[in-house]
């Protein structure tokens, strides 16, 4: 394969780019640990019965926040001489990958908590057999969410246990490979007798299926996901029907998350996926594998920031929402808010004609 020979001119020809890539990890990093912790420190204070989105809201912050901290001990490593360094950001890079898959996986189970939240408020307007349906959605969320704690830690168990018996951890020598995701291995100029080479390929191309895999099979199931929020979420507008203040601030909040959520997602793991395809496809290095290792330095570890920033201005505009006046008894529907809006604005147009009868009455 291809592979060692690309990270042998890696190293030469990238070294004024690792400095670069160390302290913008390094930032986003402390900035995705410092907002995951103020959303795990927001989530403390809910009761876990108020809305069912916080245990897996929950879950992916932690999630987030261990990956954030994973990030910031590899840019810490970088250029240091710490003994056993080559060990630690073997296995390092192995727990880093368990944090992707959990992060990953997360983010589907959350999509789908909110997707559920939309169809119990529409099996709650209908009263039909969607109530039925919204019951399995429940189901499966809980049942995904269990698979979500239980995949990341079984399917990266043999690269923890073989890697570390056949000493894969020396082809971590290179500094630069505690900063870069999914580092091929290399042929170091004399192979150690305990390392086998083979080995160390076939984990390392099991990892990066096993991460392909799992963004793919994310990032499908958010699009579903996120196709049929809408629809449920465009019913709801074009709806007729009445809803209280409170209800409507939740529909429009759940509406807004299911929306901006995989924006994040993608942001976040579109560029380190596409630079593994191009690693796997087109090994030489070229102008384009730089640009998108600074983008994925920048964008890989920000998902707690993001995540952060996103349910904190979704929260904001859930409590203004919340704080509107009421509509009459009960709060319509955005269709029947806006009819109510047209004649609001035009009084004139129902004074006048009870003016002129009165003037007539008075002539007779």
């Amino acid at each position: 394969m291809a592979f060692p020979l690309e990270t042998s001119r890696l190293e030469g020809r990238w070294e004024p780019l690792f400095p670069a890539i160390q302290w913008i990890q390094f930032a986003v990093a402390t900035l995705s640990v410092i907002g995951s912790s103020s959303l795990l420190t927001y989530i403390a204070f809910q009761s876990p019965q108020k809305s069912a989105e916080i245990k897996p809201l929950l879950y992916l912050s932690f999630s987030d926040l261990l990956l954030g901290i994973c990030w910031l001990v590899k840019a810490l490593l970088y250029g240091t001489a710490a003994a056993h360094k080559d060990s630690i950001c073997y296995n390092l890079q192995t727990v880093g990958e368990i944090f992707y898959l959990a992060s990953l996986l997360y983010t589907v189970s959350y999509i789908w908590c909110l997707y559920s939240e939309l169809r119990r408020k529409s099996g709650q307007s209908e009263r039909s057999t969607v109530a039925q349906v919204t019951d399995y959605v429940c189901q499966g969320g809980h049942i995904l969410f269990l698979l979500s704690s239980l995949i990341p830690p079984l399917l990266m168990t043999p690269v923890f246990l073989l890697g570390n018996v056949n000493e894969c951890f020396h082809n971590f020598s290179e500094s630069h490979r505690c900063i870069l995701m999914h580092s091929p291995p290399s042929a170091t100029p004399e192979p150690l007798p305990s390392t086998n080479t083979s080995v160390c390929s076939t984990l390392y191309f099991y990892g990066v299926t096993i991460f392909l895999a799992s963004f793919f099979f994310s990032f499908l199931t958010i699009m579903v996901l996120l196709v049929h929020a809408q629809m449920l979420y465009k019913k709801f507008v074009k709806s007729t029907g009445l809803l209280e203040s409170e209800q409507w601030a939740v529909i429009h909040t759940v509406g807004q998350r299911v929306r901006f959520f995989p924006v994040a997602f993608v942001c976040c793991w579109g560029p380190a996926v596409t630079l593994l395809i191009m690693k796997l496809t087109e090994p030489q290095e070229t102008f384009l594998h730089m640009a998108l290792s600074v983008l994925q330095a920048l964008t890989a570890a920000s998902q707690g920031l993001l995540n952060c920033g996103i349910y904190g201005w979704t929260q904001c505009k859930f409590q203004q929402i919340k704080r509107e006046p009421h509509r009459d008894a009960d709060t319509q529907t955005p269709l029947l808010c806006s009819q109510k809006r047209i004649y609001s604005r035009s009084p004139n147009l129902l004074e006048s004609p009870l003016a002129l009868a009165s003037s007539s009455s008075t002539v007779l």
